[in-house]
């Protein structure tokens, strides 16, 4: 079909399709209806928070904070408030709480109780010269401090704080278990069920050669 007939035929087609249009009333149907300021409102609002949940799960967020809001706060408040507290035991106004194997976590002294301090000490020579082992230092060193207390009219369950500052022996090794089982004999024991608060150290080197560990106490009774 030569060009010029075909673009006749499109002109006409077009020229009838506008007057049916016109005829009928169908100008208002085609034309699409206009979105409402509130259809606007509510689709930007969707596509907003659809934004957020998408970002924050690309930067490693949980969704789920969306929906619980400030439930977060409340319910680690409570699991806080639930937690148990540690059992405390009281004796001659002398409280302690976390009993552990060898010690107390925490001990708290009353106003008005008195106060002994007895100053870093070791173990005294054997027969032979020496020192002995870890245990036997720490049963020697406890065994004075006990003479020591028993003197001044005090007992080895009046000790609430041990610090122990210990250097390595033989081949380079810090014998800690000898320290503990010397120490049992002590503290926790029949003699003396209670324990102190307790420190360990391992420093370099002591002043007196030979001694493995110096031991220093604090004793509280209440009058």
């Amino acid at each position: 079909m030569p060009k010029n007939v075909e673009q006749d035929n499109e002109a006409e087609v077009s020229d009838i399709v506008e007057e049916v249009v016109a005829e009928e009333g169908l100008e208002s149907e085609l034309v699409p209806p206009r979105m409402s300021n509130f259809n606007m409102a509510l689709i930007t609002g969707l596509g907003l928070a659809v934004v957020i949940v998408v970002v924050r799960m690309a930067g490693g967020g949980n969704t789920d904070e969306l929906a619980t809001g400030n439930d977060a706060p409340v319910a680690a408040a409570v699991e806080t408030a639930s937690a148990p507290e540690p059992i405390a035991t009281s004796t001659g106004g002398i409280e302690r709480k976390g009993e552990g194997r060898h010690f107390y976590a925490t001990i708290k002294i009353p106003a008005g109780a008195e106060t002994l301090y007895l100053s870093g000490s070791g173990a005294s020579r054997k027969e032979d010269g020496t020192m002995g082992t870890m245990e036997e230092q720490t049963r020697s060193t406890f065994t004075n401090f006990r003479t020591t207390l028993e003197a001044e009219g005090w007992s080895m369950s009046d000790i609430v704080q041990v610090r122990a500052f210990a250097v390595a022996g033989e081949y380079g090794l810090l014998d800690f278990d000898g320290f503990n089982r010397a120490y049992r004999e002590f503290f926790g024991s029949e003699g003396n069920p209670l324990k102190p608060v307790r420190s360990f150290v391992e420093i370099a080197g002591l002043v007196v050669p030979g001694w493995l560990v110096e031991i220093e106490i604090r004793a509280v009774r209440v009058p």
